[in-house]
């Protein structure tokens, strides 16, 4: 194996696959919910540094840029409609949300897989702090198609950061 094939190998040797993840939620920031951890779609995962314009008396050939503060965009989690015997914690939460406009923020812990011989091992997480619902919506009701009724359902946070495991 060459010097190259090698450096390859130590710095990405296996590309992590967007599809194996699981979302857990943790009421008061600790009681993590059993039963919605499963979602097909898993988006707004991003952040930017907001910044200021300041512009140098007599110097006109740049403005000088200063970071501000973190902008984080939504969490947005879509899976299909659940009608199960055991109520959903989540569904609740979004109920109580838009029916009492009372909110209960909880942490959410997005863990991303990777296989190893078989056997899904967590490898990294995105931890999200004081998520509370913003917006819900169902897809259309469509009499001619065959598809899945699937939930959207879009979180504010206080910030995230990134867990190396």
């Amino acid at each position: 194996m060459d010097a190259l094939e090698t450096f390859k190998n130590i710095v990405d040797p296996d590309p992590v696959l967007s599809h194996r993840f699981g979302v857990f939620f943790f009421a008061g920031g600790v009681i993590p919910n059993p039963i919605d951890f499963r979602f097909q779609k898993v988006s707004g995962l991003s952040a930017d540094i907001q910044t200021d314009t300041v512009n140098e008396g007599g110097q006109n050939l740049f403005s000088h840029r200063l970071p501000n503060k973190v902008n984080y965009n939504n969490l947005v989690l879509e899976r299909g409609h659940s009608t199960g015997l055991i109520p959903s914690p989540l569904s609740d939460e979004f109920n109580i949300a838009f029916s009492t406009f009372k909110f209960a923020p909880s942490n959410v812990l997005i863990t991303i897989f990777n296989d190893f011989q078989g056997i899904p091992v967590p490898i990294k997480a995105l931890l999200f702090m004081k998520a509370y619902p913003v917006k819900w919506s169902i897809s259309d009701l469509d009499a001619q198609s065959n598809t899945v009724l699937i939930d959207t359902m879009e979180l504010a946070y206080t910030r995230f950061q990134t867990i190396q495991l």
